[in-house]
């Protein structure tokens, strides 16, 4: 397959930012996951411009994404507030620990992205041998049962495939040898959103999320090493706090126009032949890309009263995938380069996915929106007009990722600096999911039942949101938590308790195990 670049695109001469010049050896022996037509790119010669090393976090094999503060919902950029017994409903969002690479696998690992870093023009020439090896599969599928997750279209759960994994693996062995396997349909769940929207979830079947995660062990190097700075969202040893640091950063250093954007069912759009030239500028291996076209072209089913409802996919990469946040980083990859590889631009970009902040000098925000617009439409997007604002940092605020940044002025020393804390929204969010579990339906529960589920809740929300100037939110939110749970345990007794007398906070806290929200400043736990 030639390797096809579209118009306007850079992507061929571009530096690649990566994960910095240690490479694989410190971020991708676990794997996490996470440019074509329309380049956002100038018509000055191409120069790279460092965008700072990723924090030494690392995740863990399956987990791809990369936010480790609270467990990310599918395609959500926070916490994942589950009070159950926490398996996930998909490999693409949701952390997996514990589950390591084995040796040669590693080895491969890093073979792949060092000869991908070394040369620009270099295409993986024979990957289906090494996703048909054993030991590839074997960790494959070792992920995605540990992540467990809902049945797909046929039914079979991971339970299933754990009792007889070596059966199934012999036979998932063989069927991608012989070019046999073929994906099965994509079942479309639909998650609620904020202000009563709905978003689409995509549940492949088990054994296709099985080789969407062998494929993404392979693939997921080779991009690792063209994906620039910038870019946060569902990549290895990258989270979310590091994203609002090279904010606060651009902030300090004056890029105080900020072009706070928002693209319309980013994941839901993507160009497929635009994206399947991409991979095949990194994979010239017929077989895989194979795959992940049938990956992406897999019909989707609907049940709705019963009845069954079969669709074509002809744009867009399921959220829910375990492909799918790596495709999705690919495919906005020449947007980060296009801004962050051109100094003469004076610019920043900071990605998470799909959400991302144009940070500029001021004067130059409104010149650098309409780039941005040109580019989308290149891509064959949508801007979502709505949510994308200019902000004047200097006399407004704005939010990104659950968080809210404006000018504060110390009382104590008179200087200005930038204020970050969760956001309006993100507190009611963590209200709402306590009032699911505390309410006149529970009262059936044991009180340390209750307090466990609140207990997960709230760890989850405090390992997310506790960044930045949080102390006095986290404090109001405590107190808030506390009087929700004093008053759920005094129904369930019937008031026959003084509601403040024998439910102190001190009881609440001891004899009852109420977890705390963290009262210190972020920076000093």
């Amino acid at each position: 397959m030639n390797n096809r670049r579209g118009q306007n695109d850079d992507w061929s001469n571009q530096p690649r930012g990566g994960v910095g010049e240690h490479g694989m050896s410190g971020r991708l022996e676990e794997i996490n996951g996470e440019s074509s037509t329309g380049g956002f790119t100038p018509n000055a010669r191409p120069n790279s411009a460092s965008a700072g090393k990723a924090g030494a976090a690392r995740g863990a094999v399956g987990s791809v994404h990369s936010s480790d503060e609270g467990r990310n919902e599918a395609g959500a950029k926070g916490p994942n507030l589950n009070a159950g017994n926490g398996v996930a409903t998909d490999e693409a969002m949701a952390p997996l620990l514990g589950i390591r690479t084995p040796l040669k696998v590693q080895a491969l690992q890093r073979t792949l992205y060092r000869k991908a870093k070394e040369n620009r023009r270099w295409r993986a020439w024979s990957l289906c041998g090494d996703l048909c090896r054993r030991d590839v599969l074997e960790t494959a599928m070792k992920a995605v049962v540990a992540n467990g997750g809902a049945a797909g279209m046929d039914g079979i759960t991971t339970e299933q495939v754990k009792a007889g994994a070596e059966e199934f693996l012999n036979a998932l062995q063989a069927q991608l040898t012989d070019r046999s396997y073929q994906p099965g349909p994509v079942k479309r769940v639909w998650i609620p959103k904020a202000e009563g929207k709905q978003r689409p979830l995509g549940i492949p079947n088990v054994v296709d999320r099985i080789v969407q995660m062998a494929l993404l062990i392979l693939l997921q190097p080779i991009f690792e090493a063209d994906f620039d700075e910038g870019s946060f969202g569902y990549r290895p040893g990258r989270k979310a706090h590091q994203a609002l640091d090279a904010i606060r950063d651009q902030l300090r250093q004056g890029r105080t126009e900020v072009v706070d954007a928002d693209l319309s069912g980013y994941f839901d759009t993507i160009d497929h032949a635009g994206l399947l030239r991409l991979v095949a500028g990194r994979v010239s291996d017929g077989s895989i890309l194979r795959l992940v076209k049938l990956f992406l072209k897999a019909p989707i089913v609907e049940e709705k009263n019963g009845k069954r409802s079969y669709h074509p996919n002809d744009r867009g990469t399921p959220q829910g995938g375990v492909l799918s946040p790596l495709l999705a980083n690919l495919y906005l990859n020449s947007l980060d380069h296009g801004v962050n590889d051109h100094p003469e631009l004076d610019a920043k970009l900071i990605r998470y996915a799909d959400d991302f902040v144009l940070m500029c000098r001021p004067g130059s925000g409104g010149a650098m929106l309409e780039r941005l617009k040109k580019y989308v439409a290149a891509k064959r997007l949508t801007l979502n007009e709505a949510k994308t604002r200019l902000v004047n940092f200097q006399q407004d605020s704005f939010r990104f990722l659950g968080f809210d940044f404006a000018w504060r002025r110390s009382p104590r020393t008179g200087n200005r600096f930038v204020h970050v804390e969760p956001s309006p929204k993100a507190r009611l969010h963590l209200r709402e999911a306590v009032r699911e579990e505390l309410n006149h339906w529970t009262k059936h529960r044991s009180c340390a039942e209750a307090v466990r589920r609140v207990n997960r809740i709230t760890r989850g929300w405090s390992n997310y949101y506790h960044y930045g100037h949080s102390t006095r939110v986290f404090g109001r939110q405590q107190v808030w938590l506390q009087n929700r749970v004093r008053r759920w345990l005094w129904r369930k007794y019937d008031c026959t308790h003084g509601l403040f007398s024998f439910f102190t906070d001190e009881r609440l806290l001891g004899q009852y195990q109420l977890w705390p929200l963290p009262r210190t400043c972020a920076w000093r736990r």
